[in-house]
Formats: C-alpha cells, sequence, structure tokens
C-alpha cells in the first residue's frame, strides 16, 4: 500500500513540476457505428484503436501521443468511451473474453480457449497460472508525447483493498522519453485465506539522435504477486455451497482445504534494444537502408511455495512444519542483427541470438533410489530472421528461428499474407509451427512434499496451425483456425493420485472459430456480440475445452448536460457451455486435466453505467446479477466457485500536461 501511494505522490508532483501550459481540449462527436470502435478491425498487429477523433488539443494534436510497441507498431491515446473500453476495464487491462477469472481480484484465470506460444526457442518458466498478470517484454510499450501525459486507473476490490495503475511520461526533448508506472493490488476476498497482493513497477526510455541514425528502447521491470492459497472449498462442504442456503451466503463460514499455505512470484528484468543506421534517412526511399541493431536482455525470477504445516491434501513431506519450495532462473539473452531494406526486395532482418539459462534448486533430492538434479543449466545459440514486404495491396511477413548450438533444440516459422480489399473489408492468412522444449517444470521439479520430485526427459512439443481471418464493416471479424499438437505436456493426477506431469504421443487436432459483430438499431442502442465455436479431436481427453462461448452486450449510448456528459449503459450476458474443466494445483500453480465431473452451463449477467466527462472515465457496475435466481453451480475450477454478485466501482482519469 505504502508503494501505491508513494507512486500516486510522485505522479502528481512530476506533473505539477513538468506542466508548464496545459493544453485546451475540445471535444467532438463520438456517435460513429459501434464497428468504427473495434481496436482490432483493420490491424489485427494493434492492441489500442486507431480511430480516435474524440478530443481535439489545439496546442498538441492528440495524434502526437504515440504508443510505440517492442515491435515498433505506433498507435496513440485513445481516451474515448466505447464498449470495448468496458472490455478491458479489469485487472489485466485487456478484453479477457476466453479467461474465467477467480473469486478474488489478483488470483488466476482458467483458460476457456487454447493459445499456444508461437515463435519460442527455450522453455518457458513454470507457475503458468501465475503469469497473467506478469509482464513480459512483449506487454512493455514506449511512448513519444509532445506534453507531459499521465493516467490513473482504479477500481474496487472484494471486501477490502483497491487496485491501481499509476503511469506519467514526458519527453524532455523531440529526442528523449521516459515513464515511470506502477501497477498495485490488494483484495482480501470473500473465501478463507485467499488475500492477494500484487504490484508491477515499470520504467521505460526511449532515445534517437536528431539525425535519425541511432534509437534506443530500455526498460526496468520489477514485479512480485503473491497470493494465499486455501486449496478451494473441502469436498464435504461444496454441497453446502451449491444448495444456496442463506447461512453459507457469507463465503467465509466454508471450510477451505487449508488455511496456512501462499505462494509468490517475484522477477525483475533489464532489457535494452538499440538500432543504427548506417544510411541516412533521406537515402531510404531511393537506396539500400542498412541498420544494425543489438538487443540485450537479462531476467532474474523465481517461483516460491510457503506452508506452515504439512497437509494430506498434497500427500507426505520430508518435514511437517516450516514448508518452503524455491525455484529461480536466471536467463541472460544477448542477439545482434543486421537491418535490410529497399523498395523493391522489402525489409529483411537477420539475428545472431546467445542465451545462458540457469534453472534450478538450492539442494539435490534423493528419492525413490532416484537422483534429481538440482540444476538446469547451459548455453545456446540461435538464429533468426523476419521478412516484410508489400506487393500490390499484399502484406506479407515472415519470422523464422532455429537453435544451432546447446542442450534444447527448438524451431519456429511463420508466414502472414493480408489483403486490404478497401476500407470496409480485409482478408488474411497465417500459417505456423513451433517446436520447443516443455516448460521447466515439466523437465524439472523439487518439493518438500514427496510426491512433487521429478526429472523426466520430454521430447519437444511440436504444434502446427493455420488461421484464416475476415475483417469486414459489414460481416463483422471472422477468425478460423486449425491446430495440430504433436507430443503434448500436460499435468494430471496419476494412480496414486498425485499431480504428475505427463506427455502424450498421440496428435491433437483443435478447431477454433470466433466471430465479433456489432449492430446498430433505433440510434440510441447497440448489440455487440462474440461468439467463439472449439471442437477437439483428442481420444484420451487431454485437452478439453468448452464447444461454445458467448458475450452478448444490449447498449445505449447518449449525450447530457449539453454534451458535457456522454453516457454508455447496458446489460452483458456471458456463458459457456459445460465441459471437463481443468483443476488448479496451488502449489505448482499450474492447471491439471481432471476428467470426472462437468463444469459451465451457467449464464453471468452484468449491468453496467459507463459515463465519460472531459478526460475522465466513470466505471460502475453490479457483477453476477443473477448469482441469486440462476443457481449456485458456477465454478472457477473445481472447488473453486466462481465470483457472487458484487458492486463495483472504477475510473480511468487522464492528464494532459
Amino acid at each position: 500500500m505504502s508503494k501505491i501511494i508513494l507512486t500516486i505522490f510522485l505522479v502528481l508532483c512530476v506533473n505539477l513540476v513538468s506542466g508548464q501550459t496545459k493544453p485546451r481540449i475540445e471535444r467532438a462527436n463520438t456517435n460513429r457505428d459501434i464497428n468504427s470502435e473495434n481496436p482490432n478491425q483493420f490491424n489485427n498487429k494493434s492492441s489500442e484503436s486507431t480511430r480516435i477523433d474524440d478530443i481535439k488539443n489545439l496546442d498538441a494534436k492528440i495524434e502526437q501521443y504515440l504508443i510505440i510497441s517492442p515491435e515498433n507498431d505506433t498507435t496513440y491515446v485513445d481516451t474515448t468511451l466505447t464498449i470495448f473500453k468496458e472490455y478491458k476495464f479489469n485487472y489485466l487491462r485487456r478484453d479477457n473474453f476466453e479467461l474465467l477469472p477467480f473469486s478474488n481480484v489478483g488470483q488466476t484465470y482458467n483458460a476457456l480457449s487454447f493459445n499456444y506460444q508461437k515463435n519460442t526457442l527455450m522453455p518457458l518458466f513454470g507457475a503458468r497460472a501465475r503469469h497473467y498478470n506478469y509482464m513480459e517484454i512483449a506487454d512493455i510499450n514506449y511512448y513519444h508525447v509532445p506534453t507531459p501525459f499521465t493516467e490513473l486507473y482504479y477500481k474496487t476490490a472484494f471486501k477490502q483493498g483497491q487496485q491501481l495503475d499509476a503511469f506519467f511520461t514526458v519527453n524532455t526533448s523531440k529526442q528523449f522519453n521516459f515513464s515511470i508506472a506502477y501497477k498495485g493490488l490488494r483484495s482480501l476476498g470473500k473465501y478463507q485465506h485467499i488475500l492477494t497482493s500484487t504490484g508491477n513497477f515499470r520504467f521505460t526510455t526511449s532515445y534517437k539522435t536528431k539525425n535519425n541514425r541511432y534509437f534506443l528502447n530500455a526498460h526496468v521491470v520489477m514485479q512480485d504477486l503473491l497470493n494465499q492459497e486455501n486449496g478451494g472449498i473441502r469436498d464435504d462442504n461444496v454441497p453446502f455451497f451449491e444448495s444456496g442456503n442463506p447461512e453459507f451466503l457469507d463465503r467465509a463460514v466454508l471450510a477451505v482445504n487449508f488455511e496456512d499455505a501462499e505462494n509468490i512470484l517475484k522477477g525483475k528484468r533489464f532489457h535494452l534494444d538499440h538500432t543504427y543506421h548506417l544510411t541516412k534517412e533521406t537515402d531510404s526511399l531511393s537506396k539500400n537502408n542498412i541498420g544494425i541493431n543489438h538487443i540485450i536482455s537479462f531476467e532474474d525470477k523465481y517461483y516460491e511455495y510457503n506452508q506452515d504445516r504439512q497437509n494430506d491434501y498434497f500427500g507426505n513431506a520430508f518435514q511437517t512444519v516450516n514448508l518452503r519450495d524455491r525455484v529461480t532462473l536466471e536467463n541472460f539473452y544477448s542477439q545482434v542483427g543486421l537491418q535490410y531494406s529497399n523498395h523493391l526486395l522489402g525489409a529483411v532482418n537477420v539475428n545472431l541470438g546467445y542465451t545462458n539459462y540457469n534453472y534450478g534448486y538450492d539442494r539435490v533430492t534423493l528419492i525413490n533410489n532416484q537422483l534429481i538434479t538440482n540444476r538446469l543449466k547451459g548455453d545456446v545459440v540461435s538464429v533468426n530472421g523476419q521478412y516484410e514486404k508489400t506487393i500490390k495491396g499484399f502484406q506479407l511477413r515472415a519470422k523464422a528461428g532455429l537453435n544451432v548450438l546447446g542442450d534444447f533444440n527448438g524451431n519456429y516459422l511463420e508466414a502472414d499474407a493480408s489483403f486490404k480489399v478497401n476500407n470496409n473489408l480485409q482478408v488474411g492468412a497465417t500459417a505456423s509451427h513451433n517446436s520447443s522444449a516443455p516448460n521447466y517444470n515439466f523437465l524439472l521439479y523439487q518439493s518438500t512434499y514427496k510426491n512433487y520430485n521429478w526429472q523426466t526427459s520430454f521430447n519437444n512439443v511440436d504444434t502446427q496451425q493455420l488461421e484464416l481471418y475476415v475483417t469486414s464493416r459489414l460481416f463483422g471479424n471472422v477468425s478460423a483456425n486449425v491446430t495440430n499438437i504433436i507430443d503434448y505436456a500436460y499435468f494430471r493426477k496419476d494412480d496414486t493420485g498425485s499431480v504428475k506431469p505427463f506427455q502424450t504421443s498421440n496428435s491433437i487436432q483443435y478447431i477454433k472459430v470466433k466471430w465479433e459483430k456489432g449492430f446498430n438499431f433505433l440510434k440510441r442502442f447497440s448489440l455487440q456480440n462474440t461468439m467463439m465455436y472449439q471442437h477437439v479431436q483428442d481420444n484420451n481427453a487431454i485437452l478439453n475445452l468448452p464447444k461454445f462461448t458467448t458475450r452478448n452486450t444490449l447498449l445505449y449510448t447518449n449525450r447530457f448536460f449539453k454534451k458535457a456528459l456522454f453516457l454508455q449503459t447496458g446489460v452483458t450476458f456471458s456463458y459457456f457451455t459445460d465441459y471437463y474443466m481443468d483443476a488448479y494445483d496451488p502449489l505448482l500453480a499450474e492447471f491439471y486435466v481432471q476428467n470426472n465431473r462437468q463444469y459451465g452451463n451457467f449464464p453471468r449477467i452484468d449491468f453496467f453505467v459507463n459515463a465519460k466527462i472531459s478526460q475522465t472515465r466513470i466505471y460502475l457496475k453490479a457483477e453476477h446479477l443473477n448469482s441469486a435466481w440462476t443457481g449456485y453451480n458456477y465454478y472457477a475450477a473445481p472447488n473453486y466457485p466462481y465470483r457472487d454478485f458484487a458492486l463495483r466501482f472504477g475510473v480511468v482519469w487522464n492528464f494532459f500536461m
């Protein structure tokens, strides 16, 4: 909490010092077709809308407040209030249509779809259930602004606590920018022992020379994500929850499996990406453009599970009190590359990469006459490249990578082609292949609990995907992909009831079709629809997902008080069919396969009233309004109920100094 207060204080102080002149801001008419507000309508590579005309800054145009992604996709600040802003007003600050949150803010999410990690050559750190709010390199943006810019995000939590995201950026000159931000959360929750406390600190800086020959982007990120864990409500208390008996509507009276455990994921990263162009900018239109790029990145992270006493929920342990599991990863990456482009051949990047990794524990383990090592460490040399070219309206992109030296084999290939038929229609296709080792915790894991110790030699997981997408004002956004997975790695309980890693030699086929479209009617009303169909061909029932998922929002918008207030109100209906939902293991911080009971088939109805006054957006929502009258069968995972009805408030406040 002290970090949050300190960050707000620093942001406000910098605003007061930096703000020499305050730009005048006017509103523009935003009564447009609902689909024109869709941030993904005509740019699948961008997460922000490029159709912004809600404010006009007479001294510094809103289009000058630039947001630059790590891949140099550039958008600008969006202060509009749309239904897509409503979808992103959550802890993750992105649309979570394909995720199902647990009961408390800051806990994990159960995935309602399959999304594999593309273009990876190395295994990922484990505890993936704790990584939804862990900011990776791809999540860090850079900025270029004509005047200091601030954004404050606030939203209420459950029982006690709050969540805040405070951000400030300024250009000290046209060449140099820095930003500082802190995202913090503390929420008690409604069940016993599920307090969450998280913090994400970010600092970024960008620099370019006046002759535009040298560019630098760098960031420092420090994160700590802590959850108290209770193992879910006990099996003998599940009937009490599902009964709807008023005595158990106070969720704190439900007995949980334990009340003395917590896990935490901490990490810090230092990242630098800089480029020097050997040719002048004026030469790029007529001659070859050649540049040298260098990336250097170091990340140090650890995951820790602590419990006061041994609990039979996980089986026998080497000790009975003060149980502590801690695994670390130090990952150093350096890449040097050559960039070449001209108007005939397109743009080509060729890179040579070096990775030094050190994953593991501080001790070796001998169990059942098997010696389990404490470390996986070594060096990997890789090559990768990218290509881009536009040919008569066709946008072509390709990426490829290969590990050439080291203990981990890996390769990837991705090709994308898109064509903009006109301003109302764009079509495209993507084909990709990825082969990489399973995550580190599949290969090596140690714990004070005896059942959670293993060392494996799994094969690479091979994934191929073909995706087709159409973006149309008339028909909406449609995407369809077919995925084939070979040697899929997963967690599941073995015959003794212990969660273990497994790998199947059978291939799994997965089909996903998603449709998004909005309709306007009666001038002020809109209906925004998002629907997803999935089919899995898997004889072993390993990859389990709902067949049908939908979200439908009936929306009313209008302006009041001489157009000073923009109002948005409506009802959102969400639903997914029942399926064998994955269960959650709090010691591993991973989900595992279960085929004992199906979950789902419960509607969720939210009522919201949002308003925009000047550059302030206010959000009020009644979540899961129907929880008391559609049955208490809603779960985020087995033994982990979904959220009850809650009334929540929040605000996003922008300052242009």
